[in-house]
């Protein structure tokens, strides 16, 4: 069977089982499941194909229903757990956008960053006039290479050696194994970021080694494969029709799946309000935790 792409790391986790070099917490909170997977070793993050770090997943059914409850709770368990993986400092913040904003699925990283309260040319221009409670922000939607013909990394690279921030803050699209967590779950991450991994177009990562900085990815998944709906659905075949034994299911998916079929990316159909919605809830995390002297009412009239 072909493999099976996936951005989360609960996912590759529960996939492998456990291993030396990854532990793993979970608990519940405002109605939200979170995971943490710690992945202390090279060789498992070898195993589980993600680099050594701590990865916070967030699940809550109700955001995909648009429950204001549940959204309220995802935003602010999210800036709490931001909140743990920001380092102390007084410079400067910089959050980009990754992705195409020109692509539905895409787009959250530009639609977040629009979202964002940047504040960092206030503190050059304006110092006394600027809200004791804020820290400088800066944000950045970079685009794509096929849209600028610059690769997101160049850019990223040359805007962080001019504004020298403590730590970038990634913000991008992602891939899932199981449809049921599409646009309702967020990752977080200390392991930098490379963008297109989930969809199979790799591009140069975004790390601390790379950039010199601090770089915590936030990330929603809005697609999965083709091959994913496909496995699964053979699997809920009634145990009379189903060639149930694990090398036929598999023989008959990559027959389903020949050719350009089993590549491909599958989103929901009510995608637009999916990535608004999931745009919003990581925009609101990230105003947070950047500037936790605020009130949430505060925030609120502040991105409104």
């Amino acid at each position: 069977m072909r493999q099976i792409r996936t951005d989360l790391a609960m996912e590759s986790q529960q996939a492998a089982g456990s291993m030396p070099g990854v532990w793993v917490k979970q608990w519940e909170a405002e109605g939200v499941h979170i995971t943490e997977v710690s992945i202390d070793s090279e060789q498992a993050a070898a195993r589980l194909k993600k680099p050594v770090g701590k990865y916070i997943t967030l699940e809550s059914a109700g955001v995909k229903q648009r429950d204001p409850n549940s959204r309220i709770a995802m935003s602010n368990l999210l800036a709490e757990e931001l909140g743990r993986l920001l380092p102390p400092g007084e410079a400067p913040v910089m959050v980009v956008g990754l992705g195409n904003r020109h692509v539905t699925p895409d787009a959250l990283g530009p639609l977040a960053v629009d979202k964002t309260l940047v504040t960092r040319h206030l503190f050059r221009e304006i110092p006394g006039a600027v809200n004791e409670r804020m820290c400088p922000v800066c944000a950045v939607a970079p685009g794509v290479l096929g849209v600028t013909g610059l690769e997101t990394m160049e850019t990223i690279k040359g805007l962080v050696d001019t504004v020298r921030p403590r730590v970038l803050i990634a913000v991008d699209s992602l891939a899932a194994r199981a449809v049921s967590r599409l646009a309702c779950t967020v990752q977080l991450s200390d392991s930098g970021i490379q963008p297109g991994s989930g969809v199979g177009n790799l591009r140069r990562a975004i790390t601390q080694e790379a950039l010199g900085v601090k770089v915590i990815a936030i990330g929603v998944p809005m697609v999965v494969y083709a091959a994913t709906i496909v496995r699964d659905a053979l699997e809920q075949l009634p145990q009379e029709e189903a060639l149930i034994e694990e090398n036929a299911l598999d023989a008959l998916a990559e027959k389903l799946l020949e050719g350009s079929v089993g590549e491909m990316i599958i989103t929901p159909r009510e995608v637009d309000n999916l990535v608004a919605d999931a745009a919003q809830i990581v925009a609101t995390g990230i105003n947070r935790a950047l500037h936790p002297g605020l009130s949430e009412q505060e925030i609120r009239e502040m991105m409104d």
